[in-house]
């Protein structure tokens, strides 16, 4: 993919050509674009590690209460195995309770039930809590991999967005630094804000209302506010809504999975219009358009809705 997007000039005579300022404009977007979706991407995989790890905490916990419940009924156990032995009814449980591990005296539970027959009820109740322990270390184990293999995917993840900062650099360095500014600015002289004059009566409203107070601010990844601190996609639509009072999902793609789907043919203000396979949202605000922290170098901005015509249109949820 780099290579392509370089710019590498074909042929083995002459220096190559330098791109003109559109196609790095192009380029420079495209990039930006896939960074964003990366961007979504990696916010929600950092939210399910630490909701991954927020479990191993508690799975740790209710480790520790079967690993002493465990011990107390493997204490209990062992003294009836010690009776037992002295009664010559000598066995090999003695040497298997001296075992802290719940599956190989699970593997060998036939030795404990050699035991006197009355005793049977202590010795279910003990094999029962090596069941549990075992199980419960298992589900431990499971969510250790769990997490390695988000922190992979973050690392992966965060790899490639520098690979794609790294050759936006290496296009920009091709232009003047008027050029540069150009594109950084999104070829704009900035966008001015539009005061909300419409109603503050019903949730929707509010959220509204606080999303028209932040245009202006800029795109900025991972930001939820406030506007010197700027908002990605996301950040905006959760944070609007936050305003009225609403909690929803953080990135994109929960909110288009945990949402209730509305059509576009029924959207209604305060409504989130999802794009572009659920990597970007905005804030439908009715009169045909909407509000969105669009990308890098870009403020927030009020745009036309064109309904299903829009480009990029998945659909709408609703809070």
């Amino acid at each position: 993919m780099g290579a392509g997007l370089l710019f590498c000039a074909a042929g083995s005579a002459g220096a190559a050509p330098k791109p003109t300022l559109a196609q790095v404009q192009k380029k420079v977007t495209e990039l930006q674009s896939k960074d964003d979706q990366l961007g979504q991407q990696y916010d929600q995989v950092l939210e399910q590690s630490a909701a991954t790890k927020q479990r191993l905490g508690l799975i740790e916990r209710q480790l520790a209460i079967y690993n002493a419940q465990f011990g107390v009924l493997r204490d209990a156990v062992s003294r009836i195995a010690v009776a037992d032995y002295m009664d010559g009814n000598i066995s090999s449980s003695i040497t298997l309770l001296t075992s802290g591990d719940p599956q190989e005296i699970l593997d060998q539970s036939s030795i404990l039930e050699e035991l006197s027959a009355t005793n049977s009820a202590e010795i279910s109740q003990f094999l029962s809590a090596a069941r549990q322990l075992e199980d419960t270390q298992q589900v431990a184990r499971r969510t250790e991999i769990g997490i390695q293999q988000l922190q992979a995917s973050l690392a992966a993840r965060r790899k490639t967005m520098n690979k794609l900062l790294s050759q936006q650099q290496a296009l920009l360095a091709q232009l003047s630094p008027a050029q540069q500014q150009s594109i950084g600015d999104g070829g704009e002289t900035g966008i001015t804000p539009v005061h909300y004059t419409g109603p503050t009566s019903t949730q929707a409203d509010k959220a509204i209302a606080y999303a028209y107070d932040q245009i202006g601010c800029p795109y900025v990844y991972g930001g939820t506010g406030p506007c010197d601190d700027g908002f990605d996609c996301s950040g905006l639509t959760m944070m609007s809504w936050a305003a009225a009072g609403v909690s929803i999902p953080r990135t994109s793609y929960e909110q288009w999975d945990d949402l209730p789907h509305v059509s576009l043919a029924d959207v209604q203000p305060g409504d989130i219009l999802v794009f572009f396979d659920a990597g970007h949202v905005a804030l439908y605000v009715g009169h045909n358009e909407f509000i969105q922290a669009p990308e890098t170098g870009e403020d927030v901005q009020l745009v036309t809705f064109q309904g299903a015509d829009t480009p990029g249109i998945d659909g709408a949820v609703q809070p």
